[in-house]
């Protein structure tokens, strides 16, 4: 129950002291819950590890990362994402070194992200998430006239459009779509632009060209955005609000263990996350 409360009810020690008290009539002192979670933390190092080994097995890995306090310090937690497998990871750094480690030399087919450098590179080919370029136009629209901006925005609409049916569609009629859309897209790059905004977006859709329509060259593989990472990082966005960080690197590595397992089950239906608790700690 400490480690439910304290991982996924972001309690701080002290709630969890009177948590403790109120309910159960337990006075546990701050020192004895660390050496509690601790322990229990450890429960949780082999399911991991097996998390770890689908990872470096998977065709297709989308990762995303944020930052958290950990020791006064700012470091960060990343989380990396395949169909069998959810891996959160703590490490003071935000370089390119945490993707390597954990991926042990593993070069998927696609990797699947964002535009920063560090998580380029990774895979054979790479799908940039058009979810944070839609963001981009929404305000490179919402501030200009210019309709360079809109052009960019009616682009993503018909390349999501492609997304959603894509599984539904026949090879040739999908290849056919990704040409209209890459010919419009040369048409929206070659476009002159008067608004500072528009040209900023301009420039990234340029730089991420050969990233953008990687979804329709595997079919129902992979997905356009890289949303399902940043919803796996909302709980320590969560979590780093409410506590304002971690006061020793143990206690966010084993957070990111307990993470990385019950997100794991819950790629399957019916997954209760107290009930993996229960079952890891006491087996």
């Amino acid at each position: 129950m400490a480690t439910y409360l304290k991982t996924f009810q972001a309690l701080s020690y002290e709630r969890l002291q009177n948590a403790f008290a109120d309910l159960f009539g337990l006075t546990i002192s701050q020192g004895g819950l660390m050496n509690m979670l601790r322990r229990a933390q450890g429960t949780f190092v082999a399911e991991r590890d097996v998390a770890v080994g689908a990872l470096r097995r998977a065709k297709v890995v989308a990762s995303d990362e944020t930052g958290v306090r950990i020791e006064g310090s700012n470091s960060y937690q990343w989380v990396f994402r395949c169909t069998e497998a959810v891996v959160h990871q703590a490490a003071p750094t935000r370089g390119a070194i945490v993707v390597e480690t954990l991926m042990n030399g593993h070069r998927p087919q696609v990797w699947c992200s964002d535009r920063y450098s560090a998580q380029q590179g990774h895979g054979s080919a790479h799908q940039t998430c058009l979810a944070h370029l839609a963001r981009d136009v929404a305000y490179a629209e919402q501030a200009s006239d210019d309709p360079l901006a809109w052009r960019l925005r009616l682009w993503l609409k018909n390349a999501f459009a492609l997304a959603n049916d894509i599984t539904n569609l026949a090879a040739s009629t999908i290849n056919t779509k990704r040409r209209a859309l890459e010919k419009s897209l040369n048409d929206i790059l070659a476009a002159p632009t008067h608004c500072d905004f528009a040209r900023k977006g301009q420039n990234k859709f340029r730089r991420a060209r050969d990233q953008l329509l990687t979804f329709a060259l595997y079919p129902g593989m992979i997905e356009p955005t890289n949303n399902a990472c940043e919803r796996a990082l909302r709980p320590a966005v969560v979590q780093r609000k409410v506590t304002n960080g971690y006061r020793a690197m143990w206690a966010k590595k084993g957070e990111a263990d307990i993470r990385s397992v019950i997100d794991t089950a819950r790629l399957k239906p019916g997954a209760n996350t107290f009930t993996i608790i229960l079952k890891t700690v006491t087996a």
